[in-house]
This record gives C-alpha cells, structure tokens and sequence, in this order.
C-alpha cells in the first residue's frame, strides 16, 4: 500500500492536523509486533496504514483548540 495521495488531496480537513494524527497513530501501530507482523505479510507500511486509516475516519481524535 502506498501514501493515498488521492484521499488526501480530495480531503476538506485539515492536512497538517491530519498529518499529525497519523504520525502519532503509526508509532502506536509500530508497538503491536503482532500488527507489524500482519503488515509485512500483507507488504503495507505503518505510516501509509496510519494515513488511511485517518483519512477514512478510522481513528478518533479532537482537534486543538488553538484560542
């Protein structure tokens, strides 16, 4: 799996934000040895499955409040 460079041009959010998410997402995924184990067999990356999954609303986060 590749970054999805498609969702995240088509993407009305916040990309920095988003981008932010998934790198804190991608070290949570690159703690499971059972996960990464799953993702080399499957030949997906951490970071481009952190990225899908919060452009697919996969994940769950509150934006900053930046007042």
């Amino acid at each position: 799996m590749s970054i999805p460079l498609d969702k995240l041009i088509d993407t009305e959010n916040n990309v920095y934000e988003m981008t932010c998410v998934a790198i804190k997402e991608a070290a949570i995924l690159s703690e499971d040895k059972d996960r990464i184990e799953e993702l080399d067999n499957k030949h997906e990356k951490v970071v481009s499955t952190a990225l899908s999954m919060v452009l697919d609303n996969e994940v769950e986060y509150t934006p900053a409040d930046n007042s």
